[in-house]
């Protein structure tokens, strides 16, 4: 963590674990005035540390009850799949994570859609938008842990 103090990583820590703390409580918590820690937080924003706040939410409970890993070989390298490809899954509300991946696969998907028939028609959109070499997807069933917080080291080294 290039750039990042001991003060930030506190800031960030603190703010990944409840972003809903009013600037005086992190200030608090991380040792200094209110200013002194907006103005960090800001740069925080500013800089793309933080690239954004939200709510985490239950995906059942707003009926998202189906997470399948959906795993891509491309047909080729060229740039112009790549980009193509990005464009599509960026695009896809239903793709929650993609990564460009090394080794058998080329790419991961993370899809959260609310049943069968709505990865179902997922599927067909995404293979009918580009040619694909291989689709392998794996289907969820239980959620063993998942974080939103990253393992920030806040001890002063």
């Amino acid at each position: 963590m290039t750039g990042l103090d001991l003060i930030d990583r506190k800031i960030l820590a603190t703010l990944m674990e409840d972003e809903t703390l009013p600037v005086a409580q992190v200030a608090d918590r991380v040792g200094l005035s209110q200013t002194p820690c907006w103005k960090r937080i800001q740069r925080l924003e500013a800089t793309g540390v933080i690239l954004g706040r939200v709510a985490i939410v239950d995906p059942v409970k707003i009926g998202i009850g189906l997470t399948v890993l959906v795993g891509i070989e491309a047909p080729d390298h060229a740039a112009s799949w790549r980009d193509a490809f990005t464009r599509l899954v960026r695009d896809m509300p239903e793709v929650m994570d993609a990564w460009r991946m090394a080794g058998d696969m080329d790419y991961l998907l993370r899809v959260a859609v609310p049943d069968m028939e709505a990865f179902d028609a997922f599927y067909r959109r995404l293979t009918d938008a580009l040619p694909i070499k291989n689709v392998t997807s794996h289907f969820a069933m239980e959620r063993i842990a998942g974080r939103t917080v990253y393992p920030i080291d806040t001890r002063n080294r």
